[in-house]
């Protein structure tokens, strides 16, 4: 569960950065860069509280269920978060390379209209989106059983892993682009949606409203105990089991045949385009 939270604060901080960033260095070639960089900071404010707001109904939504209510709403937010995973790579695959373009886009008309709550809106939404999926992702890997110590920890860690990652970015090293940082996140999501997607099912067969189909296909236990803090992570990261189901594995099977498939889909259509 640590590790998860981590790399999704790391990953989605980064994102929100780069955000901030492409605006922040265009106000900087701007006659008001002054009175600009206060909106851009109130568009910031507003769209982490936008996600706080969204962290305080689901933790207070989640204190008012018991059982098998609150089970049902955690499996939900499993399998809601694992398809705003798939989504948002996706969606990044088909805006990343023309985001610095479309947000310099709208500052400028926000710009040239002298309507700076026009761009603070723009960012409000662009890091409330961003901050937004980061507590739904959140609340499907658990993090809301986490102890305090441990939740602060994490933060800590994966604001400072993000800024860290957006000034290596920043330099401009032939080691480490955005291309790469978005390349091995978006693998490394894909896993974890494929983790909350066997997880929500696990979770669907010990209520007993899915049928396990087979209840042990394989024990690899000697190999890689999901039990232990490793395998666990592993687990939680992957979906792997050391002594899996069969319904979870077919499922996991179609998750990612179905996603390779999305993926190579534009590729084809380009190359079929292609005279």
């Amino acid at each position: 569960m640590f590790g998860n939270a981590l790399f999704i604060i790391w990953r989605e901080s980064a994102e929100a950065l780069l955000v901030v960033g492409i605006v922040y260095a265009w106000l900087k070639r701007q006659p008001d860069a002054a009175i600009g960089r206060r909106y851009l900071w109130l568009g910031v404010a507003a769209g982490v509280g936008l996600a706080l707001a969204l962290a305080a109904a689901m933790l207070g939504l989640a204190h008012m269920l018991s059982g098998d209510a609150l089970d049902a709403f955690q499996t939900a937010m499993m399998l809601i978060a694992s398809g705003l995973i798939v989504q948002m790579v996706f969606w990044m695959r088909k805006h990343g390379r023309t985001l610095k373009k479309d947000l310099e886009t709208r500052m400028r008309k926000n710009a040239d209209a002298a309507n700076w709550w026009g761009m603070a809106v723009v960012v409000a939404l662009a890091i409330g989106r961003e901050t937004a999926e980061t507590v739904v992702f959140l609340y499907g890997v658990g993090l809301q059983q986490m102890p305090l110590h441990e939740f602060l920890a994490v933060v800590g860690l994966g604001l400072l892993a993000a800024w860290l990652t957006f000034w290596l970015l920043q330099q401009g090293t032939r080691f480490l682009s955005w291309r790469v940082f978005f390349r091995v996140s978006e693998i490394l999501l894909l896993l974890l949606a494929g983790g909350l997607l066997v997880g929500a099912i696990d979770k669907l067969i010990s209520s007993g409203l899915l049928p396990p189909l087979a209840d042990q296909i394989w024990n690899t236990s000697a190999i890689l105990d999901d039990s232990t803090r490793f395998g666990g992570f592993v687990a939680s990261m992957t979906g792997y089991r050391a002594q899996p189901a069969l319904l979870p594995m077919l499922c996991l099977a179609v998750y990612w045949i179905a996603v390779l498939w999305f993926l190579r889909a534009p590729r084809a259509a380009a190359a079929t385009a292609k005279p």
